[in-house]
């Protein structure tokens, strides 16, 4: 009888340790990420999770949205798509988050597109392809700039210098596969001749190959369209092969960690990024300055130097939180629709203005050409 009694006793006491728990869970909102933390997209990843988990904290601090505390729940995909989409399908319906930000790289971002659309579940992105809010997805946002932006910002400043035809290197990946589609596609309406096209794979150390035939064409400029360790190679082959020609990336590299690894080679190269990577360069004036400076004093003082990368995780959580805010709830379709009406947020990448027919809401202005110039930024006049 006594051991009756006491086996009851347990399973009333563990049956309130889950109620209790799952009171607990239903009290907070479930911001669900698969971010690329570790590998070679970690550039990417990690400042991504850092700013999630320090904006969360903060938050919380504040007392929550709506009176509700936010839970991070996070998977590291290591920048495999197939991982991704297994994280996300736990996200939703393990998991059962109320929505999502994340997808450091374009290819695991586009991976998981079919499922967050067929379950309905609010997703704002943090990589780079226009293929991933054009055409527009219902459910799908996201907030760094395109690819296809940072095309038209690179051939505007090549215009500016007279350049006329220029030689793409691309990665193979997903970014430099859309990158490199975009570059392709805009170049003839630009006036720009694309005369070389050549591509390295993601495990390549070397490119000299590559660029020794790109050396042996009438370009006037190189354009390297990818990510991770690729760009910095490229960098360093191009100055060890000897050729002068400028130089430029795409935005893929916004962070301290290119010009790390590409060391003095990067002296001189150009490219398209946010306002953050020089944010105590703009003038007072600017309605981005209090933010970008207040975002890269919390994380410097916490991490260390700032990425474009990290910003965009700022972004898309900052949308997310407000669109909770609007919509008074963690209703799916009400958030979803306020993520939608998103107008005149002041973020690191720019000032967003989303709309039914635009689920990103930024244009050419919010990108700022970028020259590297003695191991720094600053912004080409």
């Amino acid at each position: 009888m006594n051991i009756r009694k006491t086996l009851s006793a347990l399973a009333v006491s563990a049956l309130m340790g889950l109620s209790a728990t799952q009171a607990i869970a239903a009290d907070s909102i479930k911001i669900g990420s698969f971010l690329a933390v570790t590998g070679p997209a970690s550039f990417l990843g990690d400042p991504e999770l850092k700013t999630l988990q320090m904006y969360i904290e903060k938050i919380n601090a504040k007392g929550g949205v709506n009176g509700k505390q936010l839970e991070l729940v996070h998977y590291d995909t290591s920048g495999k798509a197939k991982e991704a989409v297994g994280f996300a399908k736990r996200l939703i319906k393990k998991d059962r988050v109320d929505l999502i930000v994340g997808g450091s790289t374009s290819g695991s971002t586009l991976a998981v597109i079919p499922l967050v659309e067929k379950d309905r579940i609010p997703f704002i992105s943090l990589a780079g392809s226009v293929k991933i809010i054009d055409p527009v997805k219902k459910w799908v946002f996201k907030v760094p700039h395109t690819d296809r932006m940072a095309a038209a910002k690179i051939f505007e400043d090549m215009k500016k210098r007279g350049i006329k035809r220029i030689a793409l290197i691309s990665g193979s990946g997903g970014f430099g596969k859309s990158g490199r589609a975009q570059v392709l596609a805009l170049a003839p309406k630009q006036g720009i001749e694309v005369v070389a096209d050549e591509s390295y794979g993601a495990k390549d150390t070397d490119m000299t190959a590559q660029l020794t035939k790109i050396r042996n064409t009438d370009a006037q400029a190189i354009l390297c369209f990818g990510f991770g360790t690729g760009p910095a190679i490229v960098t360093k082959n191009v100055r060890q092969l000897g050729i002068k020609l400028p130089l430029y990336q795409s935005h893929g590299v916004a962070s301290k960690k290119f010009i790390e690894l590409a060391g003095e080679s990067a002296e001189g190269v150009r490219l398209p990024a946010s306002a953050l990577l020089v944010a105590d360069k703009l003038p007072a004036s600017d309605p981005q300055k209090p933010l970008l400076m207040a975002y890269k004093d919390r994380f410097e003082t916490k991490y260390g130097p700032v990425s474009t990368f990290g910003g965009h995780a700022y972004d898309g959580l900052m949308i997310a939180v407000q669109a909770i805010e609007r919509a008074g709830s963690t209703d799916k379709a009400k958030v979803r629709d306020q993520i939608e009406q998103t107008k005149g947020f002041i973020g690191t990448g720019g000032i967003f203005n989303m709309s039914p027919k635009d689920h990103l809401g930024l244009d050419l202005s919010a990108f700022k050409m970028l020259e590297i110039k003695n191991g720094d930024w600053t912004i080409v006049k």
